[in-house]
């Protein structure tokens, strides 16, 4: 079904996908009929890697076109109004990076200026307010090459935001962070995510932390889930389990089934993990799992035990003539 236009008075902070397909050079079918739905707030794209996403993010940015389907930000194509989308929206690549020489300040003023800027009273306010936003302030003047990752990626967010945008893409935001980093991030993900729309693409569970609304699974090439984090943990239910006993014993379990955890106590190993069909000999059923175990029990159960396991995205196959 394809989309109907949006008049300038309807428009909303959103992504709307409607039957979306990408074929790359070569025949690598990198998404197949994906459709969803994002309104305001923060929003989670999980997935292996491998899955598509970064494809997803980069044909929403307007950096790709799709072989086939429909996508519109706020009510604009990405096909027939890039530059009303890209007005829309700011985006954080997962290799954001380059500046090196350029001070935090001078960075963000040029993309103010290019943004459409012209005052340069209102370009220092807006940098200025930006630059508070993120917690950069006390960091405004120092040089790119001397940010910590942290900081690197904050200014990043920074200049997606530089132009006031509705709708926020980010790819990948906390590989190569410290666990510290990456609390400080969603944090600002949260802070940031009260009045626009976000969509967080991610292979990383707990980078989507307790501000997420909704989460929608991408697996090769397709949405497999679509709702609330709440309705994930529900589909986990009988699925997570524990254990405590002989290292001999968890070793079987450890070479049979998915463990998320393992820790020694008084003598006995405790491991938590993931069943698809039955819990281990001994095991309980766990009453609250958290959202990562939810994701791996759901995962399993499609023979995607691996996901969660990863620290880097590997990139789909790119070419020169699907980008601009």
């Amino acid at each position: 079904m394809a989309l109907d236009a949006a008049s300038p008075l309807d428009r909303s902070p959103s992504i709307e996908i409607v039957g979306l397909r990408h074929v790359y050079p070569g025949g690598h079918v990198a998404l197949e009929d994906v459709n969803l739905t994002i309104e305001s707030g923060l929003v989670g794209l999980l997935g292996p890697n491998g899955a598509g996403k970064s494809t997803l993010m980069r044909i929403i940015c307007t950096l790709v076109e799709p072989s086939d389907g429909e996508v519109r930000i706020a009510g604009y194509d990405v096909r027939t109004d890039r530059l009303s989308v890209r007005g829309m929206l700011g985006y954080l690549p997962q290799d954001f990076g380059g500046w090196r020489l350029h001070r935090v300040e001078e960075v963000l003023d040029t993309l103010a200026r290019l943004s459409g800027l012209r005052s340069k009273s209102t370009r220092r306010e807006r940098v200025a307010d930006v630059i508070d936003q993120v917690g950069l302030t006390e960091v405004a003047r120092r040089k790119v090459k001397k940010l910590s990752g942290g900081m690197v990626r904050r200014l990043g967010v920074a200049q997606a935001l530089i132009h006031e945008p509705d709708v926020l893409v980010v790819d990948e935001p906390t590989v190569g962070l410290d666990p510290e980093e990456r609390i400080r991030f969603r944090q600002l993900m949260a802070d940031i995510g009260r009045d626009r729309t976000i969509l967080l693409s991610t292979h990383i569970v707990a980078d989507l932390g307790a501000a997420c609304r909704e989460i929608a699974l991408l697996d090769a090439g397709t949405i497999v889930f679509q709702g609330p984090p709440s309705n994930l943990v529900a589909l986990a239910d009988g699925k997570v389990f524990s254990v405590a006993t002989s290292v001999t014993y968890a070793e079987q379990i450890e070479a049979e089934y998915e463990v998320v955890s393992r820790a020694i106590q008084g003598g006995e190993v405790v491991l938590r993990g993931v069943a698809v069909d039955r819990l281990p000999e001994g095991a309980d059923a766990v009453d609250e799992p958290t959202l990562e175990e939810s994701y791996m029990a759901f995962m399993a159960a499609r023979g995607r035990s691996e996901v969660a396991r990863q620290d880097d995205e590997v990139d789909e196959p790119t070419d020169g003539r699907d980008e601009e």
